[in-house]
């Protein structure tokens, strides 16, 4: 693992976007299939799948638990959502797995995580995604970290490349390490990830590390107390996935991605207070971020 560098403005020239000139459509600027939402935590598909389209995927999937899939809809007229069956304890069910694979197909990247229930329901749709090897980059988030441990092998296989956003209790039990042991180096728990799932593998904190596979670590050094709030996991993953769907390599969306989460919390804290906004208003701030 090579000594970080400093995740900023200056080092984000060295890892462009893509570029989608004006004349260009929705299509060129991909679809993201966002996994997410149960009936407790609809919200959460709610705050990926808009922080997917703030950062400027052209079209969104949400795919989510029936019994929001409607209310979702309406919430976010831009998306089209797909509602699965679920089993009595709200976890997606498993005959709902392989119209949901043909979906990821003709996806350009997938976000899976947010708001689902950890249970055999969601270790057996992570086994049939990973068996499907689509090339296409996987955002990998909340409760789907603590299935991964037993599956190193097959997210390793994953063609499109992957990214992990753990925060440290969730890097704990992804490695099955003490937290006491994340807490202490969270950088090289950050590099055992990325080796040990050939992932990207970012750990929030008050200073986020993220660690390419290949050994390259970047530091950031956060973007304030405001973002230590519900939902701010849900808008970073939304946003790295909508920039994998345009097209940025698994290392480009993360390093964009919490760079841009942290500078709107920034912007919030001097708009707003240091706490108490809410992680759907970061969203609003990403598409200027873009710009500037």
């Amino acid at each position: 693992m090579s000594a970080p560098e400093t995740l900023d403005r200056e080092l984000l020239r060295r890892f462009p976007l893509p570029n989608h000139p004006d004349g260009g459509d929705k299509e060129e600027r991909g679809r993201v299939l966002v996994i997410a939402g149960s009936r407790e935590l609809a919200g959460a598909a709610y705050l990926a799948g808009i922080g997917g389209l703030r950062a400027g995927a052209g079209k969104l999937q949400i795919a989510t638990a029936a019994s929001v899939s409607v209310q979702l809809g309406v919430a976010i007229p831009e998306a089209r959502v797909i509602g699965l069956e679920e089993t009595e304890e709200g976890c997606l069910a498993p005959s709902g797995i392989e119209p949901l694979l043909r979906w990821a197909e003709s996806a350009q990247a997938i976000m899976i995580g947010c708001g689902l229930q950890h249970g055999r329901p969601l270790d057996e749709l992570l086994d049939a995604l990973f068996g499907a090897r689509l090339d296409r980059p996987l955002v990998l988030d909340a409760a789907v970290l603590g299935s991964l441990a037993p599956r190193a092998a097959a997210l390793r296989a994953w063609p499109g490349g992957a990214i992990l956003l753990p925060h440290a209790g969730e890097m704990a039990r992804l490695l099955e390490w003490e937290p006491e042991r994340v807490a202490g180096d969270p950088r090289a728990a950050a590099a055992t990830a990325a080796e040990r799932f050939n992932a990207v593998a970012l750990i929030k904190g008050q200073y986020s590390h993220i660690v390419a596979p290949d050994g390259r670590a970047f530091r950031f050094e956060g973007g304030g107390v405001g973002l230590a709030t519900s939902g701010s996991g849900d808008t970073l993953a939304g946003i790295v996935g909508g920039l994998a769907a345009r097209g940025a390599d698994p290392l480009t969306a993360a390093l964009w991605g919490v760079y841009l989460h942290g500078e709107a919390g920034r912007r919030l804290a001097k708009e707003v207070g240091r706490i108490g906004f809410l992680a759907r208003e970061l969203l609003d701030q990403v598409p200027k971020l873009l710009e500037s």
